[in-house]
């Protein structure tokens, strides 16, 4: 797609399931624009005070969805709408590269389609998970039921029509063969955090200074920060969750005086969060490990589950340590056992930065170019 071919260039698009949040995926995004600067991002739902500042000057194009304030704010009320949208989102490029974890490989196009796949879409094949318990047993759930058959059929043909898939774990790659019989290469995605900008206290953790944990994630069932929690209780230790969701009420009022939860960090607080803290926690199945390359790029370990996207981006002992189970009492045990082990800063930093932002870029354009000629 680079190079001196006297054809036109090709138009690029980008589409993405919901800009509504700051989380990884949406930094996956940022990064697919440094690759490909010109493209317009194509999306269901854009809430510009939820998500990065950054998409503030891209061209971005959403669906007619996006005239109902609410769901801009709750994009989880938009799960029996998102079908429809999705395929009114229709995209005039000749390639499209769709960052996915349920509706953007969905949106049509008069071009090549390029799936970068986050996940199949988890309330509909790991739906206990994602509700944190039986879907008949809320009514959320009950709506999911209902419509997870017809979603399944339109979620498996979209996925058809891909011309290329890209997974962004290991774990994500044996998913998208089981849920589409597609064999995709494994892309890991950036780590998004500028070590050299400028810090601003947390103002939860100010009177900490160093030596805390760390929780980075969205509170959701699946995420296990209430086991994180409670392995803290009654410890020594102190803990910063940081992060947003549907728990976020109930978690604070369950925390010890140990624990405190921040929301809304800017960049600066984050880079500040990670900085002073002695170690991060991940307790989540996540489909890829971003919090421990976030954390390795200052230097920081990582105390996690040993499942999931985890095993693509820690290196046991170099820069972190596992536990075996999201438990309370797992968690707590491996507090403890890091108490006093020294880590090397320098050796964590080098593991990280094969996940560099710049290797990403080089590796989807490179694909890119690869369905285009």
């Amino acid at each position: 797609m680079r190079g001196t071919s006297t054809h036109p260039r090709p138009r690029v698009a980008i589409a993405h399931d919901y800009l509504t949040q700051r989380g990884g995926a949406e930094r996956v995004v940022l990064s697919m624009l440094e690759a490909f600067p010109d493209a317009t991002v194509h999306t269901t739902l854009y809430d510009p005070e939820g998500t990065f500042p950054e998409f503030r000057d891209v061209d971005i194009r959403v669906s007619p969805l996006n005239r109902v304030g609410p769901l801009r704010r709750h994009h989880r009320a938009a799960l029996p709408f998102l079908p429809f949208a999705s395929s009114a989102l229709r995209i005039d490029a000749d390639l499209v590269i769709a960052s996915s974890s349920g509706w953007a490989h969905g949106f049509p196009t008069t071009g090549h389609t390029l799936v970068y796949c986050h996940a199949p879409a988890r309330w509909l094949y790991q739906s206990e998970r994602y509700l944190g318990g039986d879907p008949r047993r809320s009514p959320t759930g009950l709506v999911l039921l209902a419509l997870r058959a017809p979603l399944r059929r339109w979620d498996r043909r979209a996925a058809a029509r891909a011309d290329v898939y890209l997974a962004n774990s290991h774990v994500v790659r044996e998913r998208i063969g089981e849920a589409y019989g597609i064999d995709a290469e494994v892309l890991p995605p950036p780590f998004a955090v500028d070590t050299a900008g400028d810090q601003e206290v947390v103002p939860e953790a100010a009177d900490w200074g160093e030596g805390y944990h760390l929780v980075v994630s969205r509170l959701l069932p699946y995420k296990n920060v209430d086991q994180v929690i409670e392995a803290f209780r009654d410890l020594p230790e102190r803990l910063l969750v940081i992060g947003a969701g549907p728990l976020l009420a109930p978690l604070r009022a369950a925390a010890p005086d140990n624990v405190r939860i921040a929301t809304d960090l800017t960049d600066a607080q984050m880079r500040w969060a990670y900085a002073h803290a002695r170690a991060l926690v991940a307790a989540s199945h996540e489909d890829f490990g971003l919090t421990p390359l976030e954390a390795g790029a200052f230097g920081r370990p990582t105390l996690a589950l040993r499942a999931g996207g985890y095993l693509d981006t820690i290196a046991e002992g170099v820069n972190g340590a596992f536990f075996d189970e999201p438990t309370a009492a797992a968690i707590r045990a491996a507090v403890v056992a890091d108490r006093g082990r020294t880590w090397d800063p320098a050796a964590i930093r080098a593991h990280v930065e094969a996940f560099s932002p710049k290797r990403f870029v080089e590796r989807v354009r490179a694909a890119a170019d690869r369905l285009a000629s």
